[in-house]
């Protein structure tokens, strides 16, 4: 009778007796997911955000007024004595009102968009990494709200004395008010996404998937690409813009270095040491 050999764990098995083992190879079982999984997942992270967005833009509807005058009051100030923004079309100022709701709410829900989007790719992590989950829900809407803020009281004001810089006797800026909340809206936007920085290097630090040497290495590459970017997304053509945009980013890509040292530096050491 043949004997059938009875199966064992390689050599390069975790011990029977590590927790730690235990508990990530059971999560990891458990996290698998089938695509259509994936799917149905993503698709209710999303109307979770959709309708936090919503309820925040509820809010905002409340108190549209006071959010208004915030917005429109320094381009009121940068404008010549007795001059204010027009609108043409009978519709513009409502769905302007619209829009800043929108806008308003989206900030107010970040704190729910990025537990959301921790939520989806926390299945696929370690337990150690899921740690990670409020650092990131916290520093992610900081810096988003930080983003927005910083274009509202220094890049905005910028461009628009830019802009308004070239009325003189012969020409009268009247700007509609569309168009100059577009702008407005486009740099907060803008900023409040690459404020993330910091975020997303310090959660690819932690996972070991980047490190400061590879952030130092490739650090013209970035710099050309932040330049690239801001050139498109600015209003204008003067490079104020570009620069408003760019310079703090690069600062941020900086920072963002000593953040990877700091908390990457030890996993990639155990790396280096397992190899």
């Amino acid at each position: 009778m043949a004997l059938v050999p009875f199966p064992q764990k390689s050599a390069s098995s975790a011990p029977d007796d590590d927790p730690d083992w235990e508990d990530e190879e059971s999560e990891s079982e458990q996290g698998k997911m089938s695509f259509l999984d994936h799917l149905d997942e993503l698709r209710r992270r999303i109307i979770i955000s959709l309708v936090a967005v919503l309820i925040g833009c509820g809010i905002a509807l409340a108190f549209v007024g006071p959010i208004f005058q915030f917005v429109f009051q320094p381009m009121q100030a940068l404008l010549p004595a007795g001059q204010t923004l027009i609108y043409t079309d009978p519709s513009e100022a409502f769905f302007l009102q619209i829009k800043l709701a929108l806008m308003a709410g989206l900030i107010l829900a970040s704190p729910v968009v990025a537990s959301q989007v921790w939520l989806f790719i926390a299945p696929g992590l370690y337990a150690h990494e899921k740690k990670l989950a409020i650092p990131f829900i916290v520093m992610s809407s900081a810096l988003f709200v930080a983003g927005a803020a910083f274009s509202h009281y220094l890049v905005f004001p910028i461009v628009w004395r830019f802009f308004v810089s070239f009325t003189n006797d012969f020409l009268t800026f009247m700007p509609r008010v569309e168009p100059a909340f577009s702008m407005y809206l486009r740099l907060i936007l803008a900023l409040g996404i690459t404020f993330q920085l910091p975020t997303l290097v310090l959660f690819l630090a932690r996972l070991g998937l980047i490190t400061p040497r590879l952030m130092i290495r490739h650090f013209k590459y970035a710099v050309l690409i932040i330049v690239i970017a801001s050139a498109v997304l600015s209003p204008d053509g003067g490079g104020v813009g570009m620069l408003a945009m760019g310079g703090p980013v690069i600062v941020l890509y900086i920072l963002s270095i000593g953040i990877a040292w700091l908390f990457g530096k030890k996993r990639n050491k155990q790396l280096e040491e397992a190899s």
